[in-house]
């Protein structure tokens, strides 16, 4: 067999990866910290191990491709458009605050406005990988700050393509109008995103049905690769970044049939090669660096951190999103991007940076990617970040409610709902269809719109915040209902209102098991977990598929309850259908629908001799719209009724041809 030059740097570094992250896991840190010290390790600052590092990040990019492809399986159009003000407000928010910030700083230190321009653009991008990784770990790609942090990374992959155009003319290198360029590069996108719509509306299912039919897994995933890849490639032609278009691919396959089979299969092969991605960025760490210039390093480094993070942070706020929402949001976006690398090669070529200038802003910018991963897990811990913002909240009007009183200050006993996702529109519903009253509280404007529009009483605030509790009148709720994505922010929800109000019922929705009894001692008085709740019912299908008894299968689902001590709901199986409880195999149910020419019309059940006649049996009756499970056998029939009939083959069409008026089995009347 041929010798593969790459493969013993690949298990290499793949091996030291595997080492790093076991042992971060120990210090309960994100694996990707783990895997971007293994490739500091084998990199050429540090034991210089990987010979060939191009390589290396051939295989990164690719990694990174996926990651962005199997995040946009998971949204949808629908859910891209309830993020696009997100997108177009407050990524050109966060951009252009930022690089304001940068060209005011570089000016005040007499660096040229170009220069200024350049280093903002550089400074403005964030990592996509990194924090789509960290968000997708914790689940919060949908919490409010996970919306917020996702609109600004697209419009910063979008501004990409102007920035790189405006590179040669900041240093007097291109035409003297670069508007006419910048106007071409957006029309190309917009013609790009259309011809990706139509070929994922169109083309792409089936293109994947016709590799679907052939019932092979390995053909199945090699179209979905051709898939992921072609529209990245695409992406590239149009002068887009290889990510957005990758992104845009899982987007429009989600809407498809086959896009939760196109994510199990990719997934592995995610994993590994978005691991290798993170390491690759390790490698690029040079220590020299530290030995000359230390001190501009650190310098770089805080002001990245702190100043981005800082000026997310606003963006956020001015969009109406409370402290603990700008706070995470800031946190997420407060480091350097995959990008910046790519600007900061371009400006090296226009001759707008040096490159030792360049090294030392690439180490500090590396830095903050090392740190983001622990920062993002440990920014919901902090209360105190959120509690700094709180005076700022006031003077830029983010007020807790949106509306100075909730529903015009009645104090009657309520459910407040905290979030308005399926989950919360499941009980506000039931709520309001058995009279109940209800107060719902989001921190998503545009869920709030949404609910407001469609009559919902729905109001825009933080309900781990006292004010909020106490303006929605926790006092005198009948319930608090906490259905949140936020782990974190629920714990502080219930540590808040147990505080305000010790006796009230707090029904909380978890993720894991494992969360329920920290949950119930900060003082929830129900935890409803989604992993036993999900596998209990899967319990009770399976054995009912296997029709096994109701009173064994009732003990199943008493005995899996009783291994999870908390789990307080009681019972429910589902409702066994006939055609599922095999041992009634031979059985038959039909329904008739009885006409004025049929003979048994005007007629009654004991009139007809049915059962006894044919053997088969009527178990209900469908008249005027009310289905009778218990019909009166001496009523007349009347025309218009759906009779339900069980029993075997022969006697239901038996009984059948004897409701029509004729006899025996004729074979057109009783189809096998």
């Amino acid at each position: 067999m041929a010798h593969i030059p790459v493969l013993p740097e690949l298990v290499v570094i793949l091996g030291i990866g595997v080492v790093a992250a076991i042992a971060v896991a120990f210090l309960r840190l994100p694996a990707v910290a783990g895997f971007m010290l293994a490739g500091a390790f084998v990199g050429p600052s540090g034991f210089a191990l990987i010979r060939d590092p191009h390589a290396i990040e051939v295989l990164a990019e690719v990694g990174v491709i996926l990651l962005l492809f199997t995040i946009g399986l998971e949204f949808s159009i629908e859910r891209l458009k309830r993020i696009a003000r997100l997108v177009a407000v407050g990524g050109s928010l966060q951009v252009g605050l930022t690089t304001a910030a940068v060209v005011g700083l570089a000016l005040t230190f007499g660096e040229s406005l170009a220069r200024g321009v350049f280093f903002g653009f550089v400074v403005a991008l964030s990592s996509t990988a990194i924090v789509l990784r960290g968000l997708a770990e914790r689940g919060e790609t949908d919490a409010p700050h996970g919306r917020f942090t996702i609109g600004a990374l697209i419009f910063q992959d979008l501004a990409v393509v102007p920035m790189m155009l405006l590179v040669p003319v900041l240093a007097g290198q291109g035409p003297s109008s670069p508007f006419i360029g910048i106007v071409l590069a957006l029309g190309k996108a917009a013609l790009f995103v259309v011809l990706t719509i139509v070929a994922g509306r169109l083309v792409v299912p089936r293109v994947l049905a016709r590799a679907d039919v052939s019932q092979s897994r390995e053909l199945f995933l090699l179209a979905v690769l051709v898939v992921c890849a072609g529209t990245a490639m695409l992406t590239a032609f149009f002068g887009l970044s290889l990510a957005l278009g990758a992104f845009l691919a899982g987007i429009l396959l989600s809407e498809s049939a086959y896009g939760q089979r196109a994510m199990a299969n990719v997934l592995p092969l995610r994993d590994v090669l978005t691991s290798l991605f993170f390491m690759s960025l390790g490698m690029l760490f040079d220590v020299t660096v530290f030995k000359t210039h230390g001190l501009t390093v650190f310098v770089i480094f805080a002001a990245l951190l702190f100043g981005k993070g800082l000026i997310a942070t606003l963006a956020s706020m001015v969009m109406r999103f409370p402290a603990r929402v700008a706070w995470l949001a800031g946190v997420s976006l407060a480091q350097f991007g995959e990008f910046g690398f790519v600007l900061a090669r371009e400006g090296e070529r226009a001759l707008l940076i040096t490159p030792d200038e360049s090294r030392v802003f690439l180490a500090a910018g590396l830095l903050t990617m090392f740190v983001t991963p622990v920062s993002m897990r440990l920014a919901p811990h902090l209360a105190a970040g959120a509690a700094l913002l709180r005076p700022l909240e006031r003077l830029l009007g983010v007020r807790s409610m949106s509306e100075p009183s909730a529903e015009g200050g009645e104090r009657e006993r309520r459910v407040i709902i905290a979030g308005y996702g399926l989950g919360g529109r499941m009980v506000s519903n039931a709520l309001a269809a058995t009279g109940g009253r209800y107060v719902i509280l989001d921190l998503d404007s545009e869920t709030v719109r949404a609910g407001r529009e469609a009559g919902a009483p729905i109001f825009y605030g933080d309900v781990a915040s006292e004010e909020v509790l106490e303006h929605a009148g926790l006092s005198q709720a009948e319930a608090l209902v906490i259905l949140i994505s936020d782990d974190e922010a629920t714990r502080r929800v219930i540590a808040v209102a147990r505080s305000l109000a010790p006796d009230l019922p707090i029904l909380v929705r978890a993720r894991r098991h494992a969360d329920t009894p920290g949950l119930l001692a900060l003082g929830a008085t129900d935890v409803i977990a989604e992993e036993i709740e999900g596998g209990i019912e899967v319990l009770a299908r399976v054995q009912r598929l296997r029709g096994v008894p109701i009173n064994v299968l009732g003990a199943s689902v008493r005995d899996a309850r009783d291994a999870t001590a908390h789990a307080a709901r009681p019972s429910v199986i589902p409702r066994a259908r006939l055609g599922e409880l095999r041992a009634l195999d031979a059985l038959r149910v039909e329904s008739v629908l009885l006409s004025e020419q049929m003979t048994g019309v005007g007629k009654s059940l004991v009139e007809l001799e049915l059962r006894t006649t044919t053997g088969a049996s009527v178990v209900a009756l469908h008249r005027d719209g009310t289905l009778h499970d218990q019909p009166d056998p001496r009523s007349p029939l009347r025309a218009g009724d759906v009779l339900y009939l069980v029993g075997s083959r022969e006697a239901v069409y038996g009984a059948i041809a004897l409701l029509d008026g004729r006899h025996g089995f004729p074979s057109a009347a009783h189809p096998g």
